[in-house]
């Protein structure tokens, strides 16, 4: 009798610890859809930052108050975990984003760059909603791809400044990136273990594509109607 109340108290544990883990995916679901309509990605309101503290506060802010950002970010996360790579998916999409703030800083363009970035949120969404995904250093090589748009958007809140605010700028966004990829992750991975079939990470991946799906498309209606 005591063995069998022990089974049911640890199957009571792991099922609330998924439910739990699906009710913190669709509050998350709800704070991102709720949160579309904002696409501010200034945190100083545009000013650019003449200060240590400025740059820093801004570098963590970019990604956060930046929706398409934000969101692709944590799918980085989730999906590293869903594919069980640890954080080298993240980690080539915060490198990289580096580099794409660099070359936008040497005045060099890329080509749509908040097109990409939302076709970026879109293709994560629908590789974490895949119950078959693809191999994982195509997964890498997209999110470096991605982060090079990403960094480059970022270049614009510190295009100008001195040293010491960019230092700070890349410093910020850089740690930041990684903090929510790392938290996506640890998520990711207690449900992927609890439900190896990952359901609740392939309805993440569902509700990424809404947000994706709905930048993209936005974008290209504006793109049409000034054309």
């Amino acid at each position: 009798m005591g063995l069998y109340a022990l089974v049911a108290l640890k199957g009571f544990k792991v099922k609330n610890l998924c439910r739990s883990g699906e009710i913190a995916l669709v509050a998350i679901a709800a704070f991102l859809l709720n949160g579309l309509p904002a696409l501010a990605h200034h945190p100083l309101g545009g000013k650019t930052p003449s200060n240590f503290i400025e740059g820093l506060l801004s570098g963590l802010g970019h990604p956060v108050i930046g929706l398409d950002h934000l969101v692709f970010v944590i799918a980085s996360g989730l999906l590293a975990a869903a594919i069980g790579r640890n954080l080298i998916i993240p980690v080539a999409f915060v490198l990289a984003s580096l580099l794409g703030t660099g070359i936008h800083l040497m005045s060099i363009d890329l080509p749509l760059p908040e097109l990409v970035i939302s076709a970026s949120v879109l293709v994560f969404g629908v590789l974490l909603a895949l119950k078959e995904r693809p191999n994982s250093t195509i997964i890498t090589g997209l999110a470096a791809i991605s982060g090079l748009f990403h960094g480059f958007a970022y270049g614009e809140s510190i295009f100008g400044a001195e040293m010491g605010p960019l230092m700070a700028y890349l410093l910020g966004f850089a740690s930041i990136q990684l903090a929510i990829a790392t938290a996506a992750y640890g998520m990711g991975s207690r449900l992927f273990q609890q439900s190896p079939e990952s359901s609740a990470l392939r309805f993440a991946g569902f509700i990424i594509c809404g947000v994706g799906g709905t930048f993209l498309s936005t974008l290209m209606m504006d793109y049409v109607l000034l054309a």
